[in-house]
């Protein structure tokens, strides 16, 4: 039975079991596409090593204190994103945020499926050898192929949602923390193996060197803007996901520990998937700055090019594939813990009633590529859109004002509390430091991306 940061007891809520579920759902959260196919794209289309020192500031003082602000408000309330407010501050409006946060995954999820069932699809014709000996022209077909076609990535889409539901039934400790569990070491397994084979081509160096050699001279204001955007999306901050998870912490859970574990982990995972991509795009001379495409047009060419390469090709498509899961099962955990616990919805009634909505909102997006592709709002296809909207509004927006909640609304006692366990935790300097950064430099970081996002400053 959970506990309340108050003390008092919620009925039939589930906590993850012990620090290392905690820290593996978490960490399954951040680890998504943001890490195999965002990172390395943008790494490659913003300088290199340069990119990732920035993106680096970025996270240590965007990602990780509205993360810890996320944490605080879940643990405080054992609450779903707009239940936690309503507790905190009853008759008045905070718990808008929660609602942004539902909507804002909701939005994520639409098109994230979209690109998670181009995965899947790839992960079928690697294995099946229809990407071997792939050239420039046959690439850009299959993709095509693939996007283009009115039924075929719908049918992806409707397995992946399958699949993460599932999941979702099974409950917290049997669904979401057994398979991030399970998988993330499978993970990182397959990114070893990548990284190996990757490392011992003939001039890996130079995209090491790529990757590692920083080159300041050709970052602008807009390279900043792209790595804290990129910090939001990767961390899954602002949409309410780890606010979700930190209600499902225990109270004996150390929030800094974790949060620090996390983004380690994951800048880990984004550097080793940057080491498997760069070194083999410089071995056989391609290009690293192909951006997003890199991931579906040039990888496949890339492992073709090398011995072995249809097995490497498989394992690459099944490694992007198994870091998604974790970043959509949260997401997905947002709108059904706000269903179960405000509408009084069973677990797995609210499971098939979100995937119902998100899968109508999805297809939209789905077959932006084909059919509605001459559907355009503001300039933008329904895929561009979502992503538009949650990127560049909402979830910079959500992480703004929970940042000014945390940081000068929330009492500073209750935020004491959470940091330091109600005083077992030791670590006064530290929580010094958050509130520093939570107050001052982290609103001010997000009101530019948010600014920016909205056209209202341009760089």
């Amino acid at each position: 039975m959970a506990e309340k940061g108050n003390g008092h007891k919620l009925k039939s809520r589930e906590t993850f079991t012990s620090g290392l579920g905690t820290i593996a759902a978490t960490l399954g959260s951040a680890i998504g596409l943001g890490n195999i196919w965002k990172f390395p794209a943008l790494t490659g289309e913003n300088g290199g090593a340069a990119f990732l020192f920035i993106y680096l500031l970025c996270v240590a003082f965007i990602g990780l204190p509205v993360m810890l602000a996320e944490f605080i408000i879940g643990r405080r309330t054992h609450s779903n994103a707009v239940g936690a407010f309503k507790k905190l501050e009853p008759g008045k409006p905070w718990y808008v945020v929660g609602w942004m946060g539902v909507l804002a995954s909701i939005l994520i999820l639409s098109f994230y499926t979209t690109v998670v069932g181009w995965v899947l699809a790839y992960v079928f014709k690697a294995v099946s050898g229809s990407l071997s000996g792939i050239d420039a022209l046959g690439a850009r077909q299959v993709f095509n192929q693939v996007v283009g076609h009115p039924v075929y990535p719908l049918f992806w889409q409707l397995v992946v949602f399958v699949i993460i539901s599932l999941i979702i039934m099974a409950g917290v400790q049997k669904g979401i923390e057994r398979i991030t569990k399970t998988l993330l070491p499978v993970l990182f397994i397959l990114l070893v193996i990548c990284d190996i084979r990757a490392l011992t081509l003939p001039g890996a160096k130079e995209g090491l060197n790529f990757l590692f050699n920083p080159h300041f001279s050709g970052i602008t204001a807009l390279t900043v803007l792209i790595a804290m955007g990129l910090a939001f999306f990767k961390l899954s901050i602002g949409m309410g996901t780890m606010l979700t998870y930190g209600s499902y912490m225990r109270d004996d859970d150390n929030l800094i520990a974790t949060g620090g574990r996390v983004v380690i982990a994951d800048t880990v995972v984004s550097i080793m998937a940057g080491m498997a991509v760069f070194p083999a795009v410089f071995a056989f001379g391609f290009e690293p700055t192909s951006g997003p495409p890199l991931l579906f047009l040039t990888i496949p060419m890339v492992f073709n090019a090398m011995p072995g390469g249809q097995i490497f090709l498989s394992l690459f498509f099944i490694l992007a594939f198994i870091a998604t899961i974790g970043a959509m099962i949260s997401m997905l955990e947002v709108p059904v813990a706000f269903l179960q616990e405000e509408k009084g919805l069973k677990r797995n009634t609210a499971v098939i009633v979100t995937v119902l909505v998100i899968a109508s909102i999805g297809s939209l997006a789905t077959l932006s590529g084909s059919v509605l592709s001459h559907v355009l709002i503001w300039g933008k296809n329904f895929f561009a859109l979502f992503d538009f909207v949650s990127s560049n509004i909402l979830m910079p927006l959500g992480g703004l004002i929970i940042a000014i909640y945390v940081g000068w609304v929330m009492g500073k006692k209750q935020v004491l509390e959470e940091l330091s366990n109600r005083g077992s935790l030791k670590q006064e300097r530290i929580i010094q430091a958050f509130s520093l950064v939570v107050r001052y430099i982290t609103p001010i970081a997000i009101g530019i991306i948010l600014l920016n996002g909205l056209g209202i400053i341009k760089f």
